[in-house]
């Protein structure tokens, strides 16, 4: 496992999730009643690949990219989606998600940032967190129960964006941990495709809430 072998397999990655994203973009902005079933279709194809690809690290080279089209087809139905609601909003959502990748990058290679035990313990609890307060709401939603607040452009559903958003991003500094010390360490090669695939499902989820953040934002303007 190399760092340039590492940034290779998430160029790629990205590729071909922005190419799959491009292609759902123009079918759902011509017809935006498709848009649902590949919101769908794509998230349940993501979480199925990314749960495969946990399991089999060595398979990862196959599944990850698969991922990322799935992820794409996910990414390029909710875009459009939310581009019709509130116009511009995935072109800032892009920008802010590089931007935050590439200053957390450089504060990381300046060691202004350093994930230390307590760091990690800290970002695996706030993430698991989350991860189960979303499981709930996902649950309790097919019974009609809808969690209040948290989905609301209210300012108690604008704070527990913003903080997802923080976790979310600073779960960029736990991927940077893990690709330098699997350097170090001499990790198999097929680590550099499972490091990206990390990289990547941090990228999407980072994307995806700052979008319902810039959402919620845009609906109190309204």
């Amino acid at each position: 496992m190399t760092l340039k072998g590492t940034a290779n397999a998430t160029l790629m990655l990205v590729l071909m999730m922005m190419s799959a994203a491009t292609f759902t973009w123009k079918l759902a902005t011509q017809n935006p009643s498709s848009a649902g079933g590949w919101i769908i279709g794509g998230a349940i194809a993501g979480v199925v690949l990314c749960l495969v690809t946990s399991w089999k690290k060595e398979w990862a080279a196959f599944t990850g990219s698969l991922y990322a089209i799935a992820e794409g087809l996910f990414l390029g139905g909710l875009s459009a989606m939310y581009e019709q609601q509130f116009h511009g909003i995935v072109l800032q959502a892009v920008l802010l998600t590089g931007g935050t990748l590439i200053a957390l990058l450089a504060a990381y290679s300046m060691r202004l940032i350093k994930a230390t035990e307590n760091f990690k313990l800290g970002i695996f609890a706030a993430t698991g967190g989350i991860a189960l307060v979303y499981l709930v709401t996902i649950v309790l939603g097919f019974f009609g129960i809808q969690v209040p607040f948290i989905h609301s452009s209210g300012t108690f559903g604008i704070l527990f964006s913003v903080f997802v958003v923080v976790i979310a991003a600073l779960n960029l500094v736990m991927d940077f941990d893990f690709i330098e010390n699997g350097c170090e360490q001499g990790a198999p090669k097929y680590m550099e495709w499972y490091a990206a695939f990390g990289l990547l499902v941090t990228l999407v989820w980072l994307y995806v809430e700052i979008l319902r953040l810039l959402a919620k934002l845009n609906s109190r303007r309204d």
